[in-house]
């Protein structure tokens, strides 16, 4: 066992994939704190074994420490990983630069950017914690429950750190867990965030019974879309034909346990957003992802059509079937346009 095991890890939010997350690397033989905010989630947790919220039915390791408070979470522990719904990320930083030494090291698994602002949580990072500060993102196509039981699973994880990758490498990778490398944040974390876009509009051609064709058709313009605004943005092209863009895109677009597919879904069979969001129960990031996108293609006069149609269907309450239909009634394009 090398050195980075005797080293406590905390992870910051305990919804489905912080918990999944937390619960790979107690099982890999990392000291590891699993925080949530809510202090009688976590003594249910505590008392009963499981994360009955969020992961009904997957045991949580005996090792894994739970905890609902902030401070005990992260006293004396170099690498955190941040893992709260990304309106919340800010804050949190906020609320732990204080709290821990100049050489911590941040990872972070949320799926978006900042809001208001749209950029890049990355930046956040800087903000709060400095340039030097070691930083990493974790993104692509993963289900929470799927990793929790141990199915076969990879993922992206880019970082501008070479020592901070090596190490979380080492803590996350398993006989079933498997990780591929980059050093493009950028990218990394718009795929994260613009697939969940695309999956809404995917459940809704779903929900409105539209089939396989136009499903397929919307995930591939939908990547197109997402590599003209990524590289834009300063991603890399191979990042989004990758497992953090494409893979993550195939994924949330054609699995129900989505749930920004399973919104789409809703609103496409005729539930009002505030319905759709009632149904899921959880945060759907990709509504939020959805105005930061739609402001920040504006701005940059990048052409969203996807894009474009989620958001009037959200935020200017359009019909599905009237975006939909003028989604298809667009000038003709080039293929690779």
């Amino acid at each position: 066992m090398t050195d980075i095991f005797k080293r406590p890890i905390a992870v910051l939010g305990a919804g489905s994939f912080g918990t999944a997350l937390a619960i790979l690397l107690a099982k890999n033989g990392n000291p590891t704190t699993l925080w949530g905010r809510d202090a009688k989630q976590i003594e249910d947790a505590k008392q009963s074994g499981f994360n009955a919220k969020y992961l009904p039915g997957v045991p949580l390791p005996e090792s894994l420490e739970l905890t609902s408070c902030f401070e005990a979470a992260v006293k004396g522990v170099q690498d955190i990983l941040v893992v709260t719904p990304s309106h919340a990320f800010s804050s949190t930083l906020v609320k732990l630069k204080p709290l821990v030494a100049e050489d911590a090291r941040i990872v972070w698994a949320c799926k978006g950017v900042e809001p208001e602002t749209a950029e890049f949580l990355e930046k956040r990072v800087i903000e709060v914690f400095g340039e030097s500060c070691a930083k990493a993102v974790l993104s692509g196509p993963t289900f929470a429950k799927e990793l929790a039981v141990g199915s076969p699973t990879a993922i992206t994880l880019a970082s501008d750190n070479g020592q901070f990758a090596s190490d979380l490498s080492q803590r996350l990778v398993n006989e079933t867990f498997r990780i591929y490398l980059s050093s493009d944040l950028k990218g990394v974390q718009f795929g994260g965030a613009f697939k969940n876009i695309v999956a809404i509009g995917a459940g809704m051609a779903d929900g409105l019974g539209f089939g396989a064709n136009a499903r397929t058709a919307l995930v591939t313009r939908g990547l197109a879309e997402m590599m003209r605004m990524g590289e834009k943005l300063g991603g890399r092209k191979e990042t989004f034909t990758g497992m953090a863009g494409l893979g993550d895109l195939v994924l949330t677009c054609t699995d129900n346990q989505s749930r920004n597919r399973r919104f789409g879904l809703a609103l496409g069979k005729g539930a009002s957003v505030e319905q759709a969001a009632k149904e899921i129960g959880q945060v759907v990031e990709g509504v939020r992802n959805t105005k930061e996108v739609f402001h920040l293609a504006n701005k940059l006069e990048v052409d969203m059509p996807i894009c474009q149609a989620i958001y009037r269907i959200i935020y200017e309450n359009q019909d599905p079937k009237i975006a939909a239909r003028e989604l298809l009634t667009r000038d003709l394009k080039v293929e690779g346009d």
